[in-house]
């Protein structure tokens, strides 16, 4: 009985499996599926609002705004370094703690406070897309949305009476969208001198805080007052405009010098100079200039044959550092043919000067600015007689000026003193114009070698040539003194394009574009780009500064 049953088990195997395939097979094809149990799918703008909002808060950054950029590969490269930035992070934590800690020693009954545990936890924030901004400023600025649910291990202990209590810091949560600009931009590594950062919108913060093994966020009413009272000393501290920076370069590195006054120089007359001619004359000129600094220096008119030369002659020199910059001053004999002779010299710190205070100097010339060496020369040089006076930049507008107007003129009454040449001085200033970039800029020609030409009352002064490239950087700053305002007048600069090599004397202008200065009057500054005239799609970068003293 057995083996009948084992047979007709088998072959109710061997017949059971075909016949159930093809009942199967049968039943998958001809039979339909009803919508109650497998809703359609539908397209994303089909979805009603309700599922919408419910999906949102799930779907990335970069999804939702086409302006902020994926940057999946920060956040793989934040996740394999997270392991050391915790530490890190936690090291500049504690250090920084101590100091706080220290202050509540002996108040309130606590005799000490410490962490038992300090850990960021295993899982790193994560950067939900990136919002780069192009400015006309010499600064990188992007806003990275940055969502972080992680699980710290944070663990504090306060000996209060004999009696230790644990704080747990637990369920971490913060969600912000931040705003970070690095500037200034400078030739020093790593480029930047400071991080700027703020918020854009209040964040999210949300936390769990065991006291005693206890969860103290459940106490009613107790969690909403937290949550609200951080989110608003936050958004008080770094909301923005209100910003935290943070230094990276030392001052002095990362800040690019400005100009921060005038020095003004009459050379009046010379007496009793070297006689260097074979008639026994010389033809003395003075030239003058500021240590520290790049531009060419300036000279006085030559004297034909004359020992005890009377110039008179004004100058103005931009000074950047008063402290440590030296007026030098070189009296030369001018020569037709070879260099010219050099009669003797002088030097004038400029921290002797007291700022807007007209000092007179006599000084007897010497061979050269080595005091060793020029202690041996025992021979009479002559003298050089002028006066300076150093008056600081004001950082005001014409506009400003003019609101103060009445004040200035009672203290003007006031003041016996003031003269024409104080008038003068009130209006002199700087009109400082640098060339940063340009886009776009092509000719006719084959050649694409652009530079810049800035043309202004008459002068023209050139940057550098840059070869082969439609959009160049210049990065180069022009400075005009001038003696009064440049109300109702305009500055042009042109880009022009030459060639080298067998075309050296090709050139051709790639287009120009004329700025009216009555705007860098009024408000100090402009900072813009300009469309090129006559040229198709060419835009130049310009910054022009107006600083009076």
């Amino acid at each position: 009985m057995g083996l009948i049953t084992s047979v007709l088990g088998i072959i109710g195997f061997v017949i059971g499996i075909p016949i159930g395939l093809i009942i199967g097979f049968f039943f998958l094809i001809y039979s339909q599926p009803t919508h109650d149990e497998y809703p359609p799918a539908r397209p994303l703008v089909e979805t009603s609002i309700s599922v919408l909002l419910d999906l949102l808060p799930d779907i990335p950054l970069w999804m939702k705004n086409p302006d902020y950029e994926r940057v999946d590969w920060f956040n793989k490269f934040l996740s394999y370094m997270w392991p050391y930035l915790d530490k890190a992070i936690c090291g500049i934590i504690q250090s920084s703690a101590q100091p706080i800690f220290a202050d509540y020693i002996g108040k309130f009954c606590i005799e000490s406070i410490e962490f038992e545990k300090l850990s960021l936890g295993a899982l790193p924030p994560i950067v939900h897309g990136v919002k780069v901004y192009e400015t006309n400023e010499k600064e990188l600025l992007f806003e990275p949305s940055i969502k972080w649910a992680g699980n710290p291990n944070i663990v504090l202990v306060l000996k209060v009476l004999s009696l230790r209590i644990r704080v747990q810091l637990v369920d971490f949560q913060f969600f912000a969208t931040m705003r970070v600009a690095l500037k200034p931009l400078v030739p020093t590594f790593p480029c930047f001198g400071m991080v700027v950062v703020s918020l854009m919108e209040k964040p999210h913060v949300d936390f769990g805080l065991k006291v005693l093994g206890g969860d103290l966020m459940s106490i009613p009413g107790l969690y909403r007052y937290v949550q609200e009272t951080i989110k608003r000393q936050v958004s008080s501290m770094y909301h923005w405009p209100q910003v935290l920076e943070i230094p990276i370069l030392d001052a002095s590195t990362a800040s690019v010098k400005k100009p921060v006054g005038l020095l003004h120089v009459n050379i009046i007359r010379a007496c009793n100079l070297l006689k260097k001619d074979l008639l026994g004359t010389s033809d003395p000129y003075v030239k003058l200039s500021l240590t520290g600094e790049k531009l060419p220096a300036k000279k006085t008119t030559i004297k034909k044959r004359n020992l005890n030369p009377e110039w008179n002659e004004h100058f103005k020199l931009v000074v950047k550092d008063p402290k440590s910059q030296v007026l030098q001053l070189e009296v030369f004999d001018w020569d037709k043919v070879g260099g010219h002779d050099r009669l003797g010299m002088q030097m004038i710190p400029l921290q002797k000067i007291n700022p807007g205070e007209k000092k007179v100097f006599n000084l007897d010339l010497i061979k050269n600015s080595n005091v060793v060496m020029d202690f041996g020369d025992k021979k009479k040089r002559g003298r050089l007689e002028l006066d300076l006076r150093y008056v600081p930049f004001r950082e005001e507008s014409l506009k400003s000026r003019n609101e103060n107007q009445d004040e200035y003129q009672r203290k003007e009454s006031r003041d016996e003193k003031s003269s024409e040449e104080d008038d003068f001085l009130s209006h002199a200033g700087l009109l400082s114009v640098a060339i940063q970039s340009a886009k776009d800029v092509e000719g006719k020609k084959k050649h694409s070698n652009p530079y810049a030409v800035v043309l202004f009352r008459g002068e023209k002064k050139k940057t550098k040539m840059l070869k082969k490239t439609r959009d160049p950087r210049w990065n180069e700053e022009f400075q005009f003194t001038l003696e009064e305002p440049p109300v109702k007048e305009s500055i042009r600069v042109e880009v022009m394009s030459k060639g080298t090599g067998f075309h050296f004397r090709s050139k051709e202008e790639l287009g120009h574009v004329d700025i009216n200065l009555d705007d860098v009057v009024d408000n100090g500054r402009i900072n813009q780009k300009y469309h090129l005239i006559n040229s198709r799609n060419g835009i130049i970068h310009i910054e022009i500064h107006w600083t009076t003293s």
